[in-house]
């Protein structure tokens, strides 16, 4: 996979585009009701460390544990439109390549199916 420009790469860290820093801090400070659900009751005391709003290539996944290089999302109803989808799709893909795994839910399934949400992250591992 060719290397774009603007992205950091090390052996260490997955790459990212340093300009989009700004707008992840952003958006962790303005999460969803569902991501602020998840991240409280669920996420923020999880047994392995999870990172809120993180950049990773050129995008910024909801959220990341890096130990089991695990990629969480809480989809809202902007992925449910086609454009919406394949963007997600083309994304899915490309975070795949680097070796992660991901993980979807809707704000529904957050804010409704609480537990079941939390069990399913909870047997990732």
């Amino acid at each position: 996979m060719p290397r774009q420009k603007n992205l950091l790469d090390s052996d260490f860290h997955l790459p990212y585009n340093q300009k989009l820093v700004e707008r992840a801090k952003e958006l962790r400070k303005n999460m969803t009701p569902a991501e602020k659900k998840l991240w409280n009751e669920c996420l923020k005391n999880f047994k392995f460390r999870v990172l809120r709003q993180r950049p990773i290539d050129n995008f910024i996944v909801d959220f990341y544990c890096p130990s089991l290089k695990l990629v969480i999302e809480v989809d809202g109803d902007s992925h449910f439109t086609p454009e919406g989808q394949d963007y997600d799709l083309e994304r899915t893909d490309i975070l795949q390549g680097y070796g992660l795994r991901i993980v979807r839910f809707t704000n529904n399934d957050v804010l409704n199916n609480f537990e079941s949400v939390c069990q399913i992250i909870e047997r990732s591992p």
